[in-house]
């Protein structure tokens, strides 16, 4: 369903990136949908952010922040869903096509509503429930999003990597040095599951997560 560009398209701005997902088809629903996908700790989550306000929409405030009590409106413009609230842990990347796709892709293609339950790092198990009804743009951003079934289903895929010794850096201060072995499997589970999958060779677009993006 992503572009079918005969040749990987550049941008140099977060303006020619709008312009890039606002020429996307859209789902039978209306919804244009952008996977954001790459290495971890490659700057996904800031991408999404910035694309999310530029589109119009509100910046998430991050994975694990979904808040029950004051959900997104089924009128915003812009909904942004992370990874991060559907794996199952740090083993959790294969449950992402049961989730991603079949309780979020699917029905917003046939034009109804998804949602799936988030999972809860710290209680090491799904919470609260999260609806995705259609919208206009539906952002998501995480390892392994862009895999086979997701981007069939996609507006647009964008690849984003950086050097993994700034990735391991910047996870290690987000997360704590406690984390830095399940950082380095992590790292080795996504490099595999890359290499299998073959989403950089299938994304449309390709950034560098070191590299700034201009707004205009």
């Amino acid at each position: 369903m992503h572009l079918p560009y005969p040749e990987r398209v550049t941008v140099s701005s977060i303006r020619d990136l709008v312009d890039l997902v606002s020429a996307a088809r859209a789902l039978p629903g209306g919804t244009r949908v952008v996977l954001i996908d790459g290495p971890a700790g490659s700057g996904k989550t800031t991408l999404a952010g910035r694309l999310a306000n530029a589109l119009g929409g509100v910046a998430s405030a991050g994975a694990g922040q979904f808040d029950p009590v004051n959900p997104l409106p089924d009128s915003a413009p812009v909904h942004t869903l992370h990874g991060d609230d559907m794996y199952e842990g740090w083993s959790g990347l294969p449950v992402l096509d049961q989730v991603l796709v079949d309780q979020v892709l699917d029905p917003l293609s046939r034009g109804q509503r998804g949602g799936f339950r988030m999972w809860d790092w710290h209680r090491s198990e799904r919470t609260h429930r999260i609806e995705v009804p259609p919208r206009p743009y539906l952002i998501i951003e995480g390892v392994g999003v862009g895999r086979v079934a997701a981007r069939e289903r996609a507006s647009v895929l964008v690849w984003i990597e950086a050097p993994d010794d700034v990735r391991l850096e910047r996870g290690i201060e987000r997360d704590g040095e406690a984390m830095r072995s399940e950082w380095l499997t992590w790292m080795d589970s996504e490099r595999e599951h890359f290499a299998s999958d073959k989403t950089r060779e299938a994304a449309d677009l390709s950034l560098h997560g070191t590299v700034h993006l201009t707004e205009l």
